[in-house]
């Protein structure tokens, strides 16, 4: 293609969008809202994630030794262990540090514990270790792994907790890719309606042109420049809007609602915005052009100088 061709196309699409103003800004309008929504939703669900992530992390199982197990095959418990790719951390609790903590979340005065149970630990079969999963939806076969270790007495897991956190994430993902498809067989549909208003304004014009030899390419491609522009700036908008006012809104939310910030931590702005910019602008650009070549595929397909569908 000539460079001078090329700039022709382009400013055809300009052009494009100036003669359809109204529909142009509906549809710009349009694209700005739902990208807008879907970085909304983003955030949300990237900040939900690493909520859930954190919550995760809590959740331990805790692995028991037989009774009067010996120190090498604790270590070898360990090890086996640490062979596991989805293990996330894992901590030795002997039975005094078992003890400890029994008597520190159940008593007040040390010294009444004592007085209930004397100098004993009741708790020295109960040295273990507490392990926690990068996904704890794996938490099944880790325990049926931990079951089947030589000198393992018990492992004990939270299954209920571990399902509640795997079905909530699965439900949020999901109920946002509905949102999100949604949202963009709108902007789709918009923008190809616009685009078809445009095919009809200029119906004789590209009748001529496809008479004196012009290539259904050279025909469709203004439009197809059309769709991208706005696709492009529907996205680019939305995206800096959001990028500025991320920060503002955690800290509105860190100030008012504290008791959320001791829950999790937010995402960064940097970690949130490196992947919703390309993930957005391919977005808007890749509805802008799906929506253009649908339309001119449609209208400006065949031989007929008329075009097809009426043109």
């Amino acid at each position: 293609m000539k460079i001078s061709t090329f700039f022709y196309i382009l400013r055809q699409g300009f052009a494009n969008i100036r003669r359809n103003i109204l529909f142009s800004l509906a549809s710009l309008g349009t694209i700005i809202s739902c990208l807008f929504l879907f970085g909304i939703i983003y955030a949300v669900v990237v900040n939900f994630q690493s909520g859930m992530q954190e919550l995760e992390n809590t959740v331990t199982i805790s692995v028991f030794f037989d009774e009067d197990v010996s120190d090498d095959t604790i270590q070898l418990i360990g090890s086996q262990i640490r062979t596991l790719d989805y293990v996330n951390t894992m901590d030795y609790v002997s039975a005094d540090d078992a003890w400890n903590k029994f008597v520190e979340q159940n008593y007040d005065d040390p010294q009444a514990a004592k007085n209930a149970f004397g100098e004993d630990n009741p708790l020295k079969n109960s040295a273990s270790y507490e392990v926690t999963l990068k996904d704890v939806a794996r938490q099944p076969e880790f325990v049926a792994f931990a079951q089947g270790l030589s000198g393992v007495r018990k492992v004990k897991s939270s299954d209920v907790t571990a399902d509640s956190i795997t079905t909530l994430s699965s439900l949020v993902g999901y109920a946002s890719i509905g949102i999100v498809v949604i949202l963009m067989l709108v902007s789709i549909f918009l923008i190809s309606n616009t685009i078809t208003i445009g095919i009809t304004v200029r119906k004789e014009e590209i009748g001529i042109m496809k008479l004196i030899g012009a290539t259904n390419v050279f025909v469709r491609a203004p439009f197809i420049i059309e769709g991208v522009i706005i696709g492009a700036v529907g996205s680019a908008i939305p995206l800096v809007l959001l990028y500025y006012m991320y920060d503002k809104i955690l800290t509105y939310v860190a100030g008012r609602f504290k008791v959320v910030t001791t829950l999790f931590a937010f995402v960064s702005q940097h970690d949130l915005f490196k992947t919703m910019i390309p993930v957005g602008l391919v977005l808007g650009i890749g509805v802008g052009l799906v929506g253009s070549i649908l339309t001119t595929r449609k209208h400006l397909s065949g031989g007929d100088p008329e075009g097809s569908g009426g043109i």
